[in-house]
This record gives C-alpha cells, structure tokens and sequence, in this order.
C-alpha cells in the first residue's frame, strides 16, 4: 500500500544484466589472457648488487661522544658531507652466531646517518677487513622499523574493519590483491623486459576488476564503475602517450630512474613513466567512477519519476564538486612526493620558463595533467552509463507502479441511497431537525472537515 522509499533499491531488469553480463566478461576474459601472455615466467631477472653483506639486529648499550679531529679549513661554501658526530657505540649482538657479544662501532656520521641513544633497536653490518678477512668492522646502517611498523599495521588495519565492518573487511583483502598483482605481475614483467604500458594498462584492469567486485558485490552498479574505470584508463592511456611524445620526455626525469638504467639496462624509462601514470591514476579514478555509479543509483531510487537526462545532470552536478577538490588532491600528491626536486628548483638560477620546461619538472607537470583529464573524463561516462542503466532498471518497475489505479465504480443503490439521504449541518454534529437517523446522515454524506472544495 505504502509508497515510500524505505524499500530496497530494484535490481536491473534481466534485459540490462544480461547486456552488462555480455559486456563486462568479455572484458575480463581479455584481461586475464592479456595478463597470462604478459606473465613473466621465471621470475624477473636478477641484478648483481654485490656480496651479500651479514646484517645482525642488536641493541645499543652505550653511547660515547667524543670532539671530532680538527680538519682542514675548506673554501667558503663547500657543502657539509656530515654532522660532525664522533665517538663510539657499544652494541648488543641480539641473533646470529655471535648472539650476546658486544661490539663496538662508530657513532655513525654522514647524510641519513641514524641517531642512537641507549636502549635503541639496530641494524648491524659486519664488514671484513680488505687487508685482514680474518678480522672485521661492525657499522650501525640503520634503525629496526618492524615491531613499529607492525603495530601501525594491525591500528590500521583495526580502524578500518571497525568503520567499514564487512566492507572494511573487503577493502582490506582488496588492497592485499592490489599489491599481489604489483608485485607478481606489474613489477616482474617490466623488469623482464616487457612492454611498460602494455603491463600497466592490464596489470591495471586486473586490480580494477578485482578490487571493485570485491569490495563493492557484484551489482549493475559495480559493473557500470567497472565500465567508466576501464574506458578511462584507456583514454588516459592514450593521452599520456601523446603527451609524453609532444614534450619529448624520456623517462631520465628522476634520479631513481638513471639508477635503475645502471642496473637494468634493458628497461623501458619512457614506458615506465607511462606505466607510472596509469597506476597512479587507478587509485582515483576508481573513487570517482563507483562514487558516481552510487549517486545516480540514489538519485533514481529517491525520485523515480527523473528521466536519464535529469538523472544525468543531477549526478553530474555531484560529479563536478567532487571533480573540483579532487583535481587539487592529485597535484597536492605529486608534489608532496616530489618536495626534495621542487626545493631543489627552487634555489635553481635558471629562469622561472626554463625550469619548468626541464626535464624533472615537465615528466611531473605532464603526470598531473594526464591524470586530470583522465578524471574528468571518467564523469561524464560513468554518470551517462549510470543512467541508462538506472533508467532502464526503472522502466519495468515503475511502469506498473506509477500506472493510475483502476476507478471503482460505485453500486448504483448505494449512490441513490446516499443522495436521498438528509445532509449534516455546517458543524461535526448531526442535524437534530432531520428525520433521518443521525448514523444513516453521517455515513452516507461527508462531514464538512471532508469537503472536496479547493482549500485556500
């Protein structure tokens, strides 16, 4: 009887699932042979990196401090190589066949050189002596980070369950596959020398249709996000291909890149700073496609009378707000983990035009856009796919909902009944005057507090 909109959302007739099925399984079949050719098989290739240096967790004992030796003076403006630390740290051997020993370092001194006090969780490195391999040197390289980072985990992990409860939970094992596929799949093949963008763009499909049907069930609604999600990271694709070409930049644009180059020659730079655009655009483009998807479920499921183009421009309106502070998200990310080149710039002489039109600056400026329109696009396509979908999910059901009723047509002896019988007076009460009883008048004829008259 009731007409409101407690009820659960209509599912999408069968006509719809069954074009969302045909469309979205192809889909993944593709994305999963793309992702088995692309396979790299036998694990990614090994560097030489040097002999394996001993590394001992240990505990410091006892801290030292002692005035460093007077130095040459140096010219005016020679960078500081360390903070004049000197003395000696005893350590505790905690595991290893020298568990229990004490040994002795020095205060260790240097760019990131890692401050110790008494009580601190370190790492030891055993060093043997060039001139003697029978005797060795022990080096504090830095601090222990796993109980910490353990337990930052498990708060993390906590809070998120606890908000999100089975959600949460799922968000969780979405992120555990996300960074399975990066680390089997993404970050093996480009190291064996596959093509960057071509393992970015499947090794990004792959996540999207794992994490989004994980998280968010398998609904039209998930599968619409699925769809906008998908023809986005192609379209950014493309524009980061074009982009990249137009500014010639060659993927040296960091010094982790020419680093790598030394080791693994063979990879792609150009292609990896393609590939590099892709993920990180996966993140927000998956934001902005389930959370238009859900808008407009909402917003048909509130007002079914709204056809698609009204569920279009009110969902879009949604779009354009969350589009206009996520814009400033992604360059604000960019920035935050590119501050040490930006101060670096910054105390560069070069004209303002000449230092963004570097190749440090460009490869980010390029990144930043790229992404950009790659989310603005990812609006309207999800939000006209929405649509459609919740519009046509609609049609069915509202078409026998929103249908006038039947008019009852009313027994003809009751309405000559009702018509001979005497009216009420002006007030709730009974005309006393008539000769009819007071029950037959008051069921037969409306009191005055029902009057169809127009109320002004």
């Amino acid at each position: 009887m009731g007409s409101g909109h407690t009820h659960p959302a209509p599912s999408a007739p069968p006509r719809v699932r069954r074009i969302l099925v045909v469309t979205v399984v192809p889909l993944f079949v593709a994305t999963v042979l793309a992702a088995a050719l692309l396979w790299a098989r036998g694990g990614s290739p090994q560097t030489d990196g040097g002999a394996d240096v001993p590394r001992h967790p240990g505990t410091v004992t006892r801290v030292v401090s002692e005035p460093c030796p007077s130095v040459p003076s140096v010219p005016e403006g020679t960078p500081r190589v360390g903070d004049g630390r000197c003395g000696t740290v005893d350590v505790r051997v905690d595991d290893g066949p020298t568990a229990g020993q004490q040994v002795r370092t020095p205060v260790p001194d240097g760019p990131g050189a890692p401050r110790v006090e008494v009580g601190d969780e370190v790492i030891l490195v055993e060093l043997a002596d060039p001139t003697d391999p029978t005797t060795s040197n022990w080096n504090i390289a830095e601090h222990q980070r796993g109980t910490p980072m353990v337990w930052l985990a498990v708060v993390f992990a906590a809070a998120i369950v606890a908000f999100g409860r089975w959600r949460g939970l799922a968000a969780l094992a979405g992120l555990a596959a996300s960074f399975a596929i990066l680390l089997t799949f993404v970050l093996p093949g480009i190291s064996a020398g596959r093509s960057p963008l071509l393992v970015a763009v499947v090794g990004a499909a792959l996540i999207m249709f794992v994490v989004l049907y994980l998280t968010h069930g398998v609904t039209a609604q998930t599968s619409v996000a699925v769809l906008g999600t998908l023809g986005s990271l192609v379209l950014t694709g493309v524009l980061a291909t074009i982009a990249t070409a137009a500014t010639h930049l060659t993927g040296f644009g960091s010094e982790d890149a020419t680093t790598l180059s030394m080791f693994q020659g063979d990879v792609d730079l150009h292609g990896l700073l393609l590939a590099g655009i892709i993920i990180g655009s996966l993140g927000v483009l998956d934001d902005v496609t389930v959370t238009q998807a859900a808008t407009v479920t909402e917003l048909a499921n509130a007002n079914p009378g709204l056809t698609r183009l009204q569920l279009y421009r009110a969902a879009t309106r949604v779009g354009r707000a969350h589009i206009a502070s996520t814009v400033n998200t992604i360059v604000l990310a960019y920035a935050g983990a590119s501050l040490p080149l930006l101060l670096l710039l910054t105390a560069d002489s070069r004209p303002i035009g000449q230092i963004l039109t570097s190749e440090f600056l460009a490869q980010e400026i390029v990144r930043s856009a790229v992404a950009t329109l790659g989310l603005i696009a990812a609006v309207p396509l999800t939000t006209g796919l929405a649509a459609v979908v919740s519009a046509a999910g609609r049609t069915n059901a509202t078409a026998a909902t929103d249908a006038p009723a039947p008019r009852p047509q009313p027994d003809r002896s009751e309405a000559l009944a009702a018509l001979s019988s005497p009216r009420t007076t002006g007030s709730d009460e009974p005309d006393r005057t008539r000769t009819a009883p007071p029950s037959q008048a008051t069921d037969r004829w409306p009191k005055s507090n029902r009057s169809t008259d127009t109320a002004w």
